[in-house]
């Protein structure tokens, strides 16, 4: 008999200087975190200090916000709501065609694919809601100088990614030294959140959809599919994963395939 939990959702309404953005199934855990993830990936702030309060109310289910008087939160949250795809429903403000307005990445910044697939198996290992449960979703940020991997988890996979960013955000990490990790399919809004954030490597051990694929290529992001054991696929052709693995005496051949 299987003796794994059941994975929790909280309902939570995000209130943005009075206004209600949206009421958001989230894991309870590491709210601030993705509060500041959220407002981030929506353009709502660019930096921590853009929040003059933040509170979040477990007893109501509200996270209440109060931004600098200078941003225009009616304004933004008047825009036409995009709901995304996938477990956690969650809501984005902008189209594919706002994401393309987006700063292309310039970060010519090179790592091994041994080095991620080591990471990706790393990042399973230290997820503890996922183990419990094996119902939940994680997103991971690693530094390859200084070692640091932050790893967060949530019923949502795009909640998962707010949340890495949300922690990026509030600790004013700079994303040029920064790969992304998920275990979730990576579609256009989790694309676009990472293309916010300046994200140069994106990887998951599941697929990419072609509508992310899509803009990747014209934001100059490498995506990097199924990473796993000593497998992967590079659906763009930047030239910032090395495959050290085919031609190493470790293990058997990788299925590394590019596709153009």
């Amino acid at each position: 008999m299987n003796n794994k939990g059941c994975p929790e959702e909280y309902p939570i309404t995000l209130k943005v200087n009075g206004y209600e953005v949206a009421v958001f199934q989230l894991t309870n855990q590491d709210l601030e975190d993705w509060t500041y993830g959220y407002l981030f990936s929506e353009g709502l702030i660019e930096i921590a200090s853009d929040i003059v309060t933040l509170k979040v109310d477990e007893e109501y289910g509200e996270i209440r916000v109060e931004l600098k008087n200078d941003i225009d939160a009616e304004k933004m949250l008047n825009k036409k709501k995009h709901y995304t795809a996938g477990c956690g429903r969650g809501v984005t403000f902008f189209s594919m065609t706002d994401v393309k307005s987006f700063n292309k990445i310039s970060n010519d910044k090179k790592y091994k694919l041994s080095y991620l697939l080591k990471k990706q198996a790393e990042f399973a290992r230290n997820s503890p809601l996922y183990l419990e449960t094996g119902g939940m979703h994680g997103a991971c940020i690693l530094d390859e100088e200084t070692g640091a991997m932050v790893i967060k988890e949530d019923i949502g996979r795009h909640n998962a990614v707010d949340k890495v960013i949300g922690y990026a955000v509030s600790n004013q990490l700079n994303p040029d030294s920064l790969v992304l990790l998920t275990t979730g399919r990576i579609s256009y809004e989790m694309l676009s959140k990472a293309a916010k954030f300046g994200f140069a490597i994106v990887g998951s051990r599941t697929a990419a959809t072609k509508q992310a694929v899509q803009l990747a290529k014209y934001l100059n992001i490498e995506v990097v599919g199924y990473l796993r054991g000593k497998m992967a696929i590079t659906y763009t052709t930047k030239g910032r994963v090395i495959d050290d693995v085919s031609n190493s005496s470790v293990g058997a051949k990788p299925n590394l395939m590019v596709l153009s």
